[in-house]
């Protein structure tokens, strides 16, 4: 409770600023498409008689957030797509390894009520991830770094859907509401097949199934401001409770991108997850990148 409580706390904050700085404006009617492509690079070396120790090491993240929004008279339709996936290589590692794998793609369709901010709502949101992740292992006897293929694309797959309210200020500052959001977590059956495979074991699917269907209620948030001059910050936060299974362990998953824009094409940026599903790791997952970027605008 008190990890939703500070999510929620620290969120209600953002949306307090981004409210207070927001400037109404006309949006305009029919589609409007907004994209960027931000390409990463870290990159760390030493040389033999460096004595502080390190490793050198190459990483770099692909990031791709496209927009495509549409507006008619009291209907509205907001669409995200979002691709992030970055590698790490040690010196010293036989295996590049993944630092984020994320396709996700959002969906909030809203009538007006009136003339209000309020609309009523029907959303879907999918999200997987791209390449096959691994477990990585020592042999205790070689030394030898073992790695276990444990996801690939489409397994895990979350998808949801529901009807709701949705409070929309504009097309950067929103929240939407689902007391009865349907979810699905896809996997593939050979992970759940194994010999000795335990019940739910894998992202909460029974063995020799490749689905598991939910019933809960859901919220979902949006925000981006500017902070200074060319500073902007982007979040993305989605809270989960299964109404059918331990309804007080809400999954929680927050996502900031804060670009810190130098030109028109080199910025830094800066990006942190936080993830709580106790159907994959019994606690927090953390993700944070950090590097210059080369950005598009499209």
């Amino acid at each position: 409770m008190k990890r939703i409580i500070f999510f929620l706390a620290f969120f209600a904050g953002i949306f307090s600023l981004t409210a207070q700085e927001e400037v109404q404006e006309e949006q305009q009617e029919g589609w409007t498409k907004e994209g960027n492509f931000t390409l990463l690079f870290n990159q760390s070396a030493f040389n033999d008689e460096w004595t502080g120790g390190g490793t050198s090491n190459l990483a770099g993240n692909l990031l791709l957030n496209y927009n495509f929004n549409y507006l008619k008279d009291d209907i509205t339709w907001d669409n995200k797509f979002i691709l992030d996936y970055g590698l790490t290589k040690q010196k010293t590692d036989d295996f590049a390894r993944k630092t984020s794998d994320r396709l996700e793609f959002n969906s909030i369709a809203g009538k007006q009520i009136k003339e209000s901010n309020w609309f009523y709502s029907l959303f879907l949101n999918f999200r997987t991830q791209i390449t096959k992740g691994y477990n990585y292992d020592e042999n205790a006897e070689t030394g030898e770094i073992i790695r276990t293929e444990y996801t690939n694309f489409l397994s895990p797959a979350y998808l949801q859907f529901g009807p709701g309210m949705l409070w929309k200020k504009s097309e950067d500052l929103y929240v939407n509401l689902s007391p009865a959001t349907g979810r699905m977590i896809l996997v593939d059956s050979d992970f759940t097949s194994a010999p000795g495979y335990v019940d739910e074991d894998y992202f909460g699917v029974d063995a020799e199934k490749s689905a598991r269907w939910e019933l809960g209620a859901s919220i979902s948030a949006y925000a981006k401001f500017g902070i200074i001059e060319n500073v902007s910050m982007e979040n993305l936060l989605n809270l989960y409770s299964n109404y059918l299974e331990d309804p007080q362990n809400v999954d929680i998953d927050y996502t900031m991108n804060m670009n810190m824009k130098i030109n028109d094409y080199l910025s830094t940026n800066l990006i942190f997850q936080a993830i709580y599903d106790d159907n994959a790791v019994k606690g927090f997952q953390i993700r944070e990148v950090f590097g210059l970027g080369f950005n598009y605008a499209f």
